[in-house]
């Protein structure tokens, strides 16, 4: 068993100056690529014994422990897509992540201290592990676009961190998602690190036929772990 070359070209830089903690915490020198062995092929594997029962509905398992049992403030959305290899075909049982800020555009962390309320009925993160035919689907609330420090007036788009575990760490695949027709894109340098010709796999698209009548908007985001056409890693990171 062996796994295809990643393809370099449709990944950001290690450092990109736009992005300006890059030029400080980037590689200086040549990556030194280490050769595959068994234990990428083969392992660790996540799957679903790890899940609870909310895991993959953000709007539900912010209300445990502890939190007051409400609905979190913002849009109710609805993210699906599936993980595919570069031929299209289904990857089944892959753990995926995700994390976000709130509607307000603020993660439950402490290193996130701007002047933006925390929801106490949304955490932010969720897990889950696709289906035979390589299907995730996650029930979310928009993010809110945020300030961050990279330059003046710079405002992160709303977007969606993902993060997937295939067969071995070989599969391993940290990116974003981001929402079509968000004004900030063109603006940020996260975003437009990714080479041009790939920047459109990291976009979501309007689904109505994911859009469930008077619950949620739906968003369809396919993943291509690697090969021709897959999906850009998170940018310069």
């Amino acid at each position: 068993m062996s796994f295809r070359q990643r393809d370099w070209a449709s990944h950001p830089p290690l450092i990109h100056p736009d992005y300006k903690s890059t030029v400080l915490r980037g590689p200086t020198k040549p990556l030194v690529p280490l050769p595959q062995s068994l234990s990428e092929v083969t392992g660790p594997v996540y799957g679903a014994e790890s899940l609870g029962p909310d895991d993959a509905d953000l709007t539900r398992n912010g209300r445990q422990g502890g939190a007051s049992p409400g609905e979190p403030l913002g849009e109710r959305i609805i993210v699906t897509g599936r993980v595919l290899d570069e031929d299209e075909k289904p990857q089944a049982n892959m753990l995926v992540e995700v994390w976000q800020a709130n509607a307000a555009g603020r993660y439950v962390h402490k290193a996130d201290q701007h002047e933006a309320p925390l929801d106490p009925n949304f955490f932010g993160g969720g897990r889950c592990v696709t289906d035979g035919e390589g299907r995730y689907r996650f029930i979310t609330i928009m993010p809110g676009a945020y300030p961050w420090g990279n330059h003046d007036n710079a405002w992160r788009p709303a977007h969606i961190h993902f993060s997937l575990f295939g067969p071995g760490l070989a599969t391993r695949l940290i990116t974003q998602m981001y929402f079509p027709g968000d004004p900030l894109l063109d603006l940020d340098p996260i975003f437009n690190a990714t080479p041009l010709s790939a920047r459109n796999r990291l976009v979501a698209g309007f689904d109505i036929t994911t859009t469930e009548a008077g619950f949620a908007l739906g968003y369809q985001f396919d993943i291509v772990l690697r090969g021709r056409c897959e999906t850009p890693r998170e940018g310069a990171s």
